[in-house]
């Protein structure tokens, strides 16, 4: 009795006689399922049982779909893709945390696929589940938008790195962040040895290493400059924050001779609008920002900044997901120590 060829088998044939590439309906009519169960095996998602993946994987294997990267890679257990997700593609603080992914993932044999928020946590959240749809085996994230709670059930599914400072720790989750406090307590520390007592703190936001920079402000003020209260303007109404700040310069003997901004691009802002005022930088104002970015040598005069080690940052985080990527379990919450650079923005006050 002669029996008839299984139709993996059968089906392979007639894609090999074609000389067409397989579709995701030749894999789904070969091992008799769902086109929708074929989508779910491939994409490692949940909805079907461990052996009709391993039936439909094994099909898409011989039809030869394993060309497709994500079947292939999953056929052999690996995609070699790891995701990264930004905040803000215009930032060159993200940018350059991303240069130093990308270079870290090159000397490990992984590619990169990049999601971009558009500073809007709903996008991130949405570019974060299209990165699961494309297998990535792990996600540096290079924000602190994403909630905790969603962090923590993404982390369950696959490897997360985040590159900033988180509300709190999450299960599962690792992170790399700059240590905050001690940023802003030597810009400060270089504004009192400079002689500046009237210094204030602009911010325009209220995540936690702004809050954490915030703080640590203030506790540096009340340190060194006894019986002086830290001005904070922000970080709600940022662009009138920075008018009275100007204000305050032109127009009140008592005003700031110095501001520590809460980063860089808060910091060109003010630098843009103290030029369009008349107000002469460094002799009426110093000003410090944070974050040490490629716009601290575009501006005039250079910025003085706190330098965050963003390439490294970005190289520790990749490292560590390879790490996890590779078995490791225990949950690793790494920070960095920033450096101050001065340029030329900030000088002893005058007059």
């Amino acid at each position: 009795m002669t029996t008839a060829p299984p139709p993996a088998a059968s089906q392979t044939g007639r894609s090999r006689r074609s000389g067409r590439q397989p579709t995701i309906h030749d894999v789904a009519k070969a091992a008799g399922v769902s086109k929708s169960a074929v989508s779910l095996a491939i994409r490692n998602q949940r909805g079907v049982s461990e052996a009709t993946r391993e039936h439909i994987l094994q099909v898409a294997q011989q039809l030869g779909y394993r060309s497709n990267v994500w079947a292939r890679s999953l056929v052999q257990g690996r995609t070699g893709l790891v995701g990264i997700l930004l905040q803000d593609l215009g930032n060159s603080y993200h940018r350059d945390v991303t240069a130093g992914v990308e270079d870290a993932a090159a000397e490990l044999d992984l590619r990169l696929v990049i999601g971009h928020g558009r500073r809007d946590a709903a996008r991130l959240q949405a570019e974060l589940d299209s990165l699961l749809a494309l297998g990535v085996e792990g996600v540096v994230i290079v924000s602190s938008w994403v909630p905790p709670q969603y962090l923590e059930r993404v982390g369950r599914r696959v490897p997360l790195v985040v590159v900033g400072r988180l509300p709190g720790q999450v299960p599962g989750v690792d992170s790399v962040a700059n240590r905050d406090e001690l940023g802003a307590r030597q810009a400060v520390e270089h504004l009192v040895e400079l002689g500046h007592t009237r210094i204030a703190h602009l911010t325009g936001s209220a995540r936690p290493a702004a809050m954490h920079r915030r703080a640590a402000f203030c506790e540096m003020m009340r340190s060194l400059l006894p019986g002086v209260d830290p001005q904070v303007e922000g970080p709600e109404q940022l662009e009138a924050a920075i008018r009275y700040l100007v204000f305050q310069v032109q127009q009140e003997t008592s005003g700031p001779t110095a501001v520590f901004t809460q980063n860089d691009r808060v910091a060109a802002d003010l630098v843009g609008a103290c030029l369009d005022a008349g107000v002469r930088l460094p002799e009426q104002l110093s000003i410090v920002g944070y974050d040490n970015s490629s716009l601290c040598r575009m501006l005039r005069p250079q910025l003085t900044s706190v330098d965050q080690p963003r390439a490294q940052m970005g190289r520790m985080a990749l490292d560590m997901l390879a790490e996890r990527i590779g078995g490791r379990t225990e949950d690793r919450h790494v920070t960095v120590a920033p450096e101050l650079v001065v340029r030329s923005s900030t000088a002893a006050p005058r007059g």
